[in-house]
């Protein structure tokens, strides 16, 4: 057998049995992650009154609620909308009545609330997120967190120890996230130059509208991510984790973006793609590629980091890592000799890494939006700043409203910074 096959072959087969062992940079990494976390997740030990108002109580809206509803001590005081069939669902869902405002400038004006959400079209993040930052609230706002620069750069500068905000970028509080990309900047997969994205689903993105709906208002309102005024699409919706993460690992913001996309499948009058494919390139030369469609759901979400001594594989569910073959070094014997090839190729050196990995192992990890949502409560409470701040928040815009240019333009972009 040939010596170069049967070292990749061993090397495969410790890791698969798990014995390559977690160095111990790595380990301490992963340990100090997970309490940042616990510290950031207290509020749940704490139950004074915390009384929120949510801007957008939808389907995400919805989510959010469910979760603040978890923390003690915690009521949804007041909710904005202007569909109406929302507040009757709010109140199911919180077993009370909910004081319901059509303008979300009264919501803002109450003077009874401590931190206000904000879960509407992207369009609108801006204009609801200012003004609420304004009034000395501290705000969870939905990613992405603005629309254009100037308005992420706005709400970056309006945010501060009096009005503290926190972007809904919660793979920033997922435990097994958390923990892997710890154990990557510790090291753990040598020097990281290239992270890939995929968001593949099998769906149209369409969500069903009442049959009664003059001049298409409802059909706006409730498939806003398919049209430019309210939503940048695919990037912004399902792209910008994914970048956020890639701003995080780097430990910086991109410097230029390209990007494409196109309605391939879906002619149904939408205006957002129906597939994107961007990359984005940071200092060193180091890039980042995300792609998704909407009519294939083979690769679903995944993140995938390589470095020079491994790969990190993330999903929504759990991370994995996988180590690079060990190379075979050649020993000196003095004596030169011609070298004879054949023609055969050996294929043992370009196939894919086969076997399970070595999962990042925790204990009871939570979902990643609970933790977030408990987070912010715990930040609220205590004025500590998030650890999804507006920095982070800021970086992810940038990535996210020039990657859309790129696409729109069809030529690459500098990204500000």
């Amino acid at each position: 057998m040939d010596r170069r096959l049967f070292l990749q072959g061993l090397s495969a087969s410790a890791v698969a049995a798990g014995v390559l062992p977690v160095t111990a940079a790595a380990a301490e990494a992963q340990e100090r992650s997970e309490a940042d976390v616990a510290k950031q997740i207290a509020a749940s030990k704490d139950s004074s009154p915390v009384r929120i108002g949510i801007i957008g109580p939808g389907s995400r809206g919805k989510e959010l609620v469910r979760n603040l509803l978890r923390v003690p001590g915690v009521k949804i005081a007041a909710a904005a909308d202007v569909y109406e069939p929302r507040f009757a669902q709010l109140n199911e869902l919180c077993g009370y009545e909910v004081a319901a405002h059509k303008d979300f400038r009264a919501l803002i004006d109450r003077k009874d609330l401590d931190a206000i959400v904000v879960a509407t079209p992207l369009g609108l993040h801006a204009t609801q997120v200012l003004p609420a930052l304004k009034s000395g609230r501290h705000v969870y706002g939905e990613k992405t967190m603005a629309y254009t620069v100037e308005e992420a750069r706005a709400i970056r500068e309006a945010s501060g120890s009096k009005a503290l905000y926190q972007v809904g970028h919660q793979y920033r509080y997922s435990p097994w996230i958390r923990a892997a990309i710890a154990r990557v900047q510790a090291g753990e997969i040598g020097d990281v130059t290239h992270i890939a994205g995929y968001w593949f689903r099998n769906n149209d993105w369409r969500r069903p509208v009442p049959a009664d709906d003059p001049g298409g208002k409802l059909e706006h309102l409730i498939n806003w991510r398919l049209y430019n005024q309210w939503s940048l699409g695919l990037i912004a919706e399902l792209g910008s984790h994914h970048m956020d993460i890639a701003n995080w690992i780097f430990g910086a913001n991109p410097t230029a973006a390209m990007g494409s996309g196109s309605i391939c499948r879906y002619h149904d009058g939408r205006e957002t793609d129906d597939n994107v494919q961007v990359v984005l390139s940071y200092p060193q030369g180091k890039r980042f590629i995300f792609t998704s469609t909407t009519d294939n759901a083979k690769m679903g979400d995944q993140l995938w980091v390589y470095g020079s001594k491994g790969s990190l594989n993330l999903t929504l569910e759990d991370a994995t890592f996988f180590y690079e073959p060990a190379k075979v070094k050649r020993v000196a014997t003095g004596v030169e000799k011609g070298v004879t090839t054949s023609a055969s190729y050996q294929a043992g050196g370009e196939m894919p890494y086969r076997g399970p990995g070595k999962p990042v192992e925790l204990k009871d990890p939570e979902d990643a939006t609970t933790i977030a949502i408990r987070a912010f409560i715990h930040c609220v409470r205590t004025g500590d700043r998030p650890i999804a701040d507006a920095e982070v928040g800021y970086g992810s815009a940038l990535c996210v409203v020039q990657a859309d240019k790129a696409r729109r333009e069809r030529r690459e972009v500098e990204v500000p910074a």
